[in-house]
């Protein structure tokens, strides 16, 4: 049995509640310690929680130094954290435009540039989740839909530049989940299978295979016509 020190550590951003949980769980089952990036602490030990704001680069790079410092390594990062805001372009406040720029993007690179040496040195990878909204765009979404399809540039890209070095990269890609509390919608994946989904590429795949892209869908299909968002539960 593995010390302590020998597990596998997993830092995973958003975890206080839905999906970013329901990974951190899930790697937590399989033998994982987590530490974890929150800008709203749950307060729950296991997760082991630094609070941090990530539209705040500086604040980034400092969690991500404390987090590897204080495991003794890196495995594996998950960006998950999310913010969405949805309006028409006519009306889409600006500030919400930069906001999601800002947590579903900008973040994501100053993560991979601040864990990718630890990552180099334990072979490791680096999850994104991404969004079938990156290539079905629907009414109000464009801000959503914009930064998760620049994602997918992103991901490939650090995959392109880091195989050499011994770190993968992945980028999954969910339709719609049940991601809201009381959310028991039958057209939508739960958190828990996502968090599975995601624990398996993660734990499961042999270590010379890498998965660039997995794509995830709901297994029912609600009756259409829908427009906007909805438009994501008839993939």
């Amino acid at each position: 049995m593995p010390s302590e020190a020998q597990r596998p550590v997993a830092l995973v951003t958003g975890t206080n509640r839905g999906t970013g949980r329901a990974v951190a769980a899930a790697l937590h089952g399989r033998g994982y310690r987590i530490r974890s990036l929150n800008r709203t602490p749950s307060g729950e030990d296991w997760l082991g929680e630094l609070r941090c704001d990530l539209t705040d680069p500086r604040r980034i790079a400092e969690c991500v130094t404390e987090a590897v410092a204080g495991a003794g390594r890196l495995d594996v990062c998950v960006a998950n954290a999310v913010d969405r805001a949805f309006a028409p372009l006519a009306d889409l406040p600006a500030e919400d435009w930069d906001r999601l720029v800002a947590i579903n993007l900008t973040s994501v690179f100053h993560l991979i540039r601040h864990t990718l040496p630890a990552l180099r040195a334990s072979g490791g990878l680096f999850v994104a989740m991404g969004s079938h909204a990156a290539t079905r765009f629907f009414e109000g979404g464009a801000a959503y839909s914009a930064t998760k399809a620049a994602l997918k540039a992103l991901v490939e890209t650090l995959l392109l530049e880091e195989r050499g070095n011994g770190v993968r990269a992945c980028l999954i890609s969910p339709g719609a989940i049940s991601n809201l509390d009381g959310d028991e919608a039958p057209y939508k994946m739960s958190t828990e299978s996502v968090g599975d989904c995601v624990a398996a590429v993660i734990d499961g795949w042999p270590r010379d295979v890498v998965v660039g892209e997995l794509e995830i869908r709901p297994a029912r299909l609600p009756s259409p016509p829908v427009t906007g968002i909805d438009r994501l539960l008839h993939v």
